[in-house]
């Protein structure tokens, strides 16, 4: 029986389905205002005078850091790049709402909304879809043949995509599981107070999900919400291992990373390290060090797939990175953008970040220095959201190293989710 009413839809496959174009910016809906403040503010009062210094004080105000503020001055120019061939290779869209997650696996892309559709398209086009009774989709991994994803109303949802039918995706349950539930909330000691006057559950999350980290060769999903907490969940049985009080504000992104260490940033201004230690029936996350602790929220985290590289977006613009896999130590301050950065991806020796300022920033990390590639422009509204895929085999170039190219896709609340071409240049010791 199901747990509540979602629902199961196959797309048609027909690439006909899907207008390949980008909508205009339409006036933003009391939740998209409601997701952005929570993201962008602070209910801390922790003092501006941090280890890192702010950005200009007019840029670190509300007014200009409000994604929905329109600059008075000049967008950045879009730049070439060194390598032919950057750039849109199309857009993706379908009237279903603002897009608020992206998650791409080989050829097909996942695609979550606040209609509480999750898309599915395959080789750019649309492919099927499944949806959800209620809660906007803000967060979504798939690990073999499971989607999780993760909920403004607090829940997380699990699919399985037909053996038999592949625009077929069928839920097949809830973390937590409610035979889990029923049977924790028998016990007295199983409750913690989430507010005042109020308690819960401590194997449930009591507020909307806003993200979620899949650690593949432990076995275990990561979820983080604006109830200050992140979970521990182990996918073979759907169990919830343990449950962290991580920040002081919401939790807005988490990251299952390198040595056992996960990261977490939050609303509060901080970005945290915890180690994981496996126990046999459970797991423990015990708090390393702080490693950033400002007035303005952080909005977005990203570890790099080739070296020890930690990156943090924040509200104020500013994008801040970490280095070192014994000792992380601050490696610099990337200033990109002119707003909120939302979402950043890493991928190689690229960083790509989305912002409010509707710019998308490539970097291409040197050893300790980035340099910005090229900014990519197009879309109408915030960028919420980023996925990356390889894209073929590296390409020998003259004068020795080699050009590896990626596919980037960039969701935005202008209701559209773009496609683009980026490439690094590898160094001739690759």
């Amino acid at each position: 029986m199901r747990e509540d009413g979602d629902s199961i839809s196959s797309g048609s496959g027909r690439s006909g389905s899907s207008n390949m174009h980008s909508d205009t910016l339409t006036r933003p809906s009391a939740d998209d205002e409601e997701e952005l403040l929570r993201q962008s503010s602070s209910s801390t009062s922790a003092s501006s005078a941090g280890d890192y210094p702010m950005a200009m004080s007019s840029e670190g105000s509300p007014f200009a850091m409000s994604p929905w503020h329109q600059s008075a001055s000049a967008d950045p120019p879009d730049l070439a790049g060194d390598t032919p061939g950057n750039g849109l290779i199309t857009s993706l869209f379908r009237e279903e709402g603002h897009i608020y997650s992206l998650a791409a696996v080989g050829d097909v892309l996942y695609t979550g909304s606040d209609s509480k559709n999750i898309r599915v398209w395959k080789n750019q086009k649309d492919f099927a879809g499944f949806k959800s009774s209620s809660g906007l989709v803000k967060s979504i991994v798939a690990a073999a043949d499971r989607i999780f994803t993760g909920h403004q109303d607090g829940k997380i949802r699990v699919w399985r995509v037909s053996p038999k039918n592949p625009t077929v995706h069928k839920r097949i349950g809830n973390l937590p599981r409610l035979k889990d539930v029923l049977r924790s909330s028998l016990k007295p000691s199983n409750y913690i107070e989430v507010r005042r006057h109020r308690s819960a559950l401590w194997i449930r999350h009591s507020d909307a999900i806003s993200c979620l980290s899949l650690d593949q060769e432990q076995g275990l999903l990561y979820s983080g919400s604006w109830d200050k907490t992140f979970k521990v969940w182990r996918i073979a049985d759907s169990r919830c291992l343990e449950s962290v009080i991580a920040h002081d504000d919401a939790v807005n992104s988490v990251v299952a990373a390198f040595g056992g260490l996960v990261f977490t940033g939050s609303a509060d201004g901080t970005v945290k390290v915890w180690r994981r230690e496996l126990l046999v029936k459970s797991t423990k996350h015990s708090p390393v060090k702080t490693l950033l602790k400002r007035e303005c929220a952080v909005t977005s985290l990203a570890v790099s797939s080739s070296s020890p590289v930690v990156y943090c977006g924040s509200s104020d613009g500013l994008v801040n990175f970490w280095e070192g896999e014994a000792e992380l130590a601050h490696g610099g301050v990337l200033g990109g953008h002119k707003m909120a950065v939302l979402c950043l991806v890493a991928a190689g020796t690229l960083l790509v970040s989305g912002s409010a300022d509707k710019n998308i920033c490539v970097w291409q990390r040197d050893g300790a220095a980035h340099s910005c590639l090229l900014v990519l422009t197009g879309h109408t509204g915030p960028v919420k959201c980023l996925a990356v895929v390889a894209n073929g085999q590296d390409k020998e170039v003259e004068g020795g190293g080699a050009v590896r190219s990626w596919i980037v896709y960039s969701g935005s609340l202008d209701k559209s989710v773009k496609v683009w071409r980026v490439s690094e240049q590898l160094p001739d010791s690759y």
